[in-house]
């Protein structure tokens, strides 16, 4: 049984990966011809999604650890989670503090749009599937894992509301606020995955 769940576990952090890298590209690539710090906020949230699944897959490829070894394995990688919060947060909060400040109007993204509506249907499902497994695993670190997928379909939900204010009314500023409306959900999720990682 439990062979079987490190094994979807395994699946759904390749999925996650797998997608992410395409969700990435597309947002950077989208954001530096908008000019869109949502965008490229996004995109490097998807980044930190990578290399968060990363560190999962190699939590879930760790064999022949003992119950100390598990444990310490486990509290690095929820760790490393932890600070990929952290990492991305500060990233948005001072770039959409810079565009409000200096006033920076993005350009409308219709392509902006399509992968902040494609995210949105993706990412819950991803969280959801990977929170039913750590439960079951008793995995803290794919727990953290799943809520920061949980905080990219939020980002979306805040870039869609962004990208289509400015793309339907020309509201320049909606961009960087709704990236701003997320640091702080982004910081306290960091916050809560780093405690959780002390107390284990």
């Amino acid at each position: 049984m439990k062979y079987e769940l490190r094994k979807k576990a395994l699946y759904l952090e390749y999925a996650t990966v797998g997608y992410n890298v395409l969700e990435g590209f597309f947002s950077i690539f989208a954001g530096v011809l908008a000019g869109s710090i949502a965008l490229v906020g996004f995109g490097l949230d998807s980044a930190i999604e990578s290399a968060s699944g990363c560190v999962l897959i190699w939590r879930l490829t760790r064999k022949g650890l003992d119950e100390s070894g598990e444990e310490r394995v486990e509290r690095k990688a929820a760790r490393l989670v932890a600070w990929s919060f952290f990492a991305l947060g500060g990233y948005v909060l001072f770039e959409s503090a810079r565009k409000l400040y200096y006033m920076e109007a993005p350009e409308p993204s219709l392509l902006g749009i399509v992968i902040a509506a494609l995210s949105i249907i993706t990412m819950p499902a991803l969280a959801y599937l990977k929170h039913a497994t750590a439960v079951k695993m008793n995995s803290r670190a794919l727990a953290a894992d799943s809520k920061e997928t949980l905080v990219c379909a939020l980002l979306s939900v805040a870039l869609l509301i962004g990208l289509g204010l400015n793309y339907l009314y020309g509201l320049w500023w909606a961009d960087p606020a709704a990236a701003l409306v997320i640091v702080v959900f982004i910081f306290w999720e960091g916050y809560e995955m780093f405690e959780e990682s002390r107390g284990q």
